[in-house]
């Protein structure tokens, strides 16, 4: 799907008291109730998560109110891992524009967690050191649930029905051949590990530093073309709600998503998520930290979990491209009566330019000054490069168009496309 939906657009700022008035009457279908439940049995004390049921997109608004839920599993030390799960939250906010309604900033979101993503790479990879880290951040408001991914933790969903689908995709290098390709083109190298003899054995792994993800916070010693860009999906859940299941890889390296969520149907969250860690347990043995959170998203007149699919009724849920804003209401009602699950946004391109879209006006911030889409420091009008820039001899460059980035950023950008190397030094 194209990219363009995700596209965020600056307004004037808007008082309080009318966002609040405008917030109420947009939510005019309940509220689903959210409950949770996690669970972890620790190896090498890599992987940490974030759980955070009270943010507001309105400060001081109760109606505004969602949740985000958040699994970042560590590698060559957990440093990336802690340094993400306390910043990368308010990384992605700070990329949001302030005004917003709820259907604008829903739609905002998945170019700021684009944006947000990139700048706690960026943070974290100053510091030179060498960890590395993978994020699955999932953000549910209301029926909607926003999932950004880099690396092979995963979120799925379990609809009624029995319906089991994934809302990130496994960035690894040896199930992955768009992303081999994309790194090889980038000057990376992809390989086995050799050993006397020459035999290869193990997956592939890029080189240097041999890791074997194609996307990741961190990781400086393996080269820039380990990009932080996220998968991003979003999609709009029926009234009869659903089950979401995020895990580390040490939960996927033992169960399939469809094992993992037919194991804990049935099951209250916390319950659940304890379930599905003894199933991976009892599959594989613990090889690798093993990291699980479920959530489950409840219709407000439904005191009970999502129960197990009847036989006699196995509608499937069935995915419906958004296509128009303009029909959204009429479709996404006809849509929540049959049980469908409506996607939003989808997009998975490592290009930064493609990421950020392109903006109608100038991306100013509330000073006047032109502001970095990235890391949101201001800039001077002679300051900003252009996303979309090319080389100097580039017949395709449109510098005058939006969004733009500082000259890290756009160094930033050059590095993970293989135009130039990282300036950054490892420690």
């Amino acid at each position: 799907m194209a990219s363009g939906e995700g596209r965020r657009h600056r307004h004037n700022l808007v008082p309080l008291a009318a966002l609040i008035s405008r917030e109420m009457r947009s939510e005019k279908m309940e509220k689903p109730t959210v409950r949770y439940g996690n669970a972890a049995q620790s190896r090498k004390g890599e992987d940490y998560f974030l759980i955070k049921t009270d943010c507001q997109r309105v400060p001081g608004n109760s109606s505004s109110t969602f949740s985000v839920f958040a699994i970042f599993d560590g590698h060559n030390g957990n440093a990336a891992a802690i340094f993400t799960r306390e910043h990368l939250l308010n990384h992605v906010l700070g990329a949001i524009p302030r005004g917003l309604s709820r259907e604008e900033w829903l739609q905002a979101l998945p170019r700021a967690l684009v944006a947000g993503f990139v700048k706690t790479d960026k943070e974290f990879q100053s510091r030179g050191e060498t960890s590395g880290t993978t994020a699955t951040f999932v953000i549910v408001d209301g029926w909607t649930v926003t999932v950004a991914s880099v690396g092979d933790s995963r979120c799925i969903l379990d609809t009624q029905g029995g319906t089991v689908s994934n809302l990130t995709v496994d960035h690894r290098l040896e199930e992955n051949v768009e992303e081999r390709e994309r790194v090889t083109a980038s000057g990376g190298e992809v390989g086995r590990l050799s050993i006397l003899g020459g035999a290869e054995i193990g997956p592939l792994r890029c080189w240097p530093g041999g890791l074997c993800l194609s996307r990741s916070i961190g990781d400086m010693d393996v080269g820039e073309y380990i990009v932080p860009i996220p998968y991003v999906k979003q999609v709009k859940l029926s009234k009869a709600g659903g089950r979401l299941i995020i895990a580390s890889d040490g939960i996927w390296d033992a169960l399939s998503s469809e094992m993992a969520a037919k194991s804990c149907r049935g099951l209250p969250a916390e319950l659940a998520a304890r379930q599905v860690v003894k199933e991976a347990l009892r599959t594989r043995g613990l090889k690798d930290d093993t990291t699980c959170i479920v959530v489950d998203i409840i219709p407000p007149d439904n005191s009970v979990q999502p129960s197990t699919p009847k036989k006699q009724n196995r509608l499937r849920a069935l995915f419906s491209m958004k296509r128009s804003h303009s029909s959204a209401n009429k479709l996404s009602k006809k849509l929540s009566a049959v049980g469908i699950v409506e996607e939003l946004f989808e997009e998975g391109s490592a290009m930064l330019a493609e990421r950020l879209g392109n903006d109608e006006t100038t991306t100013q911030s509330t000073s006047g000054i032109f502001m970095c889409a990235v890391c949101q420091v201001d800039l001077a009008p002679s300051e900003g490069i252009s996303v979309h820039a090319g080389g100097i001899f580039s017949t395709s460059s449109t510098p005058w168009q939006g969004p733009f980035l500082c000259a890290d950023c756009r160094n930033k950008k050059d590095a993970m496309e293989g135009k130039r190397p990282s300036g950054v030094k490892v420690a």
